[in-house]
Parts: C-alpha cells; structure tokens; sequence
C-alpha cells in the first residue's frame, strides 16, 4: 500500500492504534506480518536507541519504508524518543512521516521552546510530531515513577508547542517485563476531555490486556510496545535452541521469534481495535 503516516491512521481509527517497536528486520516483518492477520492498521517505531544500537538510522529506516509500502495493510513509520534534532531531521529526509520528539528531560520552558520549534520546522514538510509532558516512570532514570500529567498543563503544553499527539503519564513505565501496572483510568478520561490532540500510552508493555481495552475506551488512542514483543522474540529463540542446541543457522530460531511476534501483535491489534 502506498506509505501512510501515523496521523493518518490516528485520524481515521475507530479505536486504539498499536504501535510497535522495531529492532531487527525481523521485528518489523513480524508487526506487519500481525497487523495484515489482523486486518488492521499498525506503526512500526525506530527509537533513538535502536539507532544507537545499529549505528545508523538510514538502513533499517529504507527497510521498514520498503516493507510499509509492500503490506497489504497501512502501516507508517515513526522515529520514536528522539531527543536530538539532528536525528528528526534525517529521519524526515529519509521519508519517515512522523517523529516523537522528546524533550522531557529539559526544564519546562526549554522543553516547550525545543518542541514549538521542531513542531514548526516538521510541519513545515507535512511530518506530524509527538511529544511528552510528564515523565512516563523507568526510562533510563530520566523518567521519574510516580508522576502524572496535570490536564491543565497539558492544555497549555499542547498550545505552546504546537504538537499533533500527546504521551502521558498516567502509571504505565517504561521497560517492564511484568504486565501489572496500575493505569489512572479517571485521569486518562479527564485528559482525554481536556485535550484536543490524540493521547499517547508509553510504556504499555507493562499493562494488562484487560487495562489496555480500559484504556482506549477512557480515551487513549496510540498505544506504544516494545518490550513486551521483545519478550516474546528472545522466548521464542530460548525455546527453540533449547529443542534444538544444535542449531546453528540462525534462519531458524529466528522465523520461531518472527513467528511468535507476529502472533502477539495480532492479538493486541485485535484486542486494541475492540469497541
């Protein structure tokens, strides 16, 4: 399908939007290939860390825009947690359509400053931008648990900056490997009521299916994975080469691990896109 971006499919959504992380290659099949069994739209998200990781943005952005435009399903490609503008900026080169800017960790004003100006400069060219006010717990230490986003400020935030998307804090954390976190359902509605742009959940890996459904009915619309697919992934591996310690062509514990994503996001398109 022709590339879509993650506004697109905000816009027209019913329900929630899954957007998933992506790592290796094979992540990215996976999520697609779980989205088309689905029938649902989907995001895949190259963080700054996964860059950092693979030492470059440009190959694995070309071959999640290639594998977007060849799904039978929509699916955009997002930059996703990127504090350095320069990052933003070769990412929309790149034909990446949309960014999460995340200037959380300046002070407020500079936080806002930082945000107008790379909201202003991706409108510009068509990029629809997120961006965060409040800290979502457990990232790096930079995100402080416990702390929630004020509807008020969100108001303000949004206003000031120019934002098309908001990520909150409202109990989920990054990183958790553990799907227990307790959501501020109440809070989520009153931000939801409060704000004009859609709302963003980081750190859902953390959240139980049954919170998740809650959660997009209370008003979140993008719901961010990552680390509860690469449970999955890494599981998939660990079964397979415990069956098998013999094997040494990594094909095969590989498609197990593609195999085993895709499955999972099938089932969390499906449960996200439940009215």
């Amino acid at each position: 399908m022709p590339l879509v971006t993650t506004g697109d499919i905000l816009s027209q959504a019913p329900s929630g939007v899954g957007a998933f992380n992506v790592i290796q290659l094979e992540h990215a099949e996976a999520i697609v290939s779980g989205a088309e069994a689905a029938s649902s739209p989907v995001v895949l998200q190259i963080s700054e860390n996964c860059v950092r990781y693979h030492g470059a943005l440009k190959p694995l952005a070309l071959a999640c825009l290639a594998i977007a435009e060849a799904s039978a399903t929509a699916v955009a490609v997002h930059l996703d947690h990127a504090t350095d503008r320069a990052l933003v900026e070769e990412a929309v080169r790149l034909g990446i359509g949309s960014v999460m800017f995340d200037a959380s960790a300046l002070p407020d004003a500079e936080n806002v400053t930082a945000t107008a100006e790379v909201a202003a400069w991706c409108h510009e060219r068509d990029v629809w931008v997120e961006a965060e006010l409040g800290e979502i717990g457990g990232k790096d230490g930079v995100h402080a648990p416990g702390v929630r986003t004020r509807p008020g400020e969100a108001v303000s935030y949004v206003a000031a900056t120019g934002v098309d998307a908001l990520a909150v804090a409202v109990g989920s954390s990054h990183a958790m490997t553990t799907r227990d976190a307790v959501l501020d359902l109440k809070l989520i509605g009153e931000l939801r009521e409060a704000v004009a742009v859609p709302l963003v959940l980081h750190g859902s890996s953390g959240v139980p299916d049954d919170t998740l459904r809650e959660a997009v009915r209370h008003g979140m619309k993008k719901i961010n994975i990552a680390t509860h697919l690469n449970r999955a992934f890494t599981g998939a591996v660990r079964d397979h080469l415990a069956t098998d310690p013999a094997t040494v062509d990594s094909r095969k514990y590989l498609t197990s691990a593609r195999e085993a994503v895709a499955q999972e996001v099938t089932h969390l398109l499906n449960l996200l896109t439940t009215p």
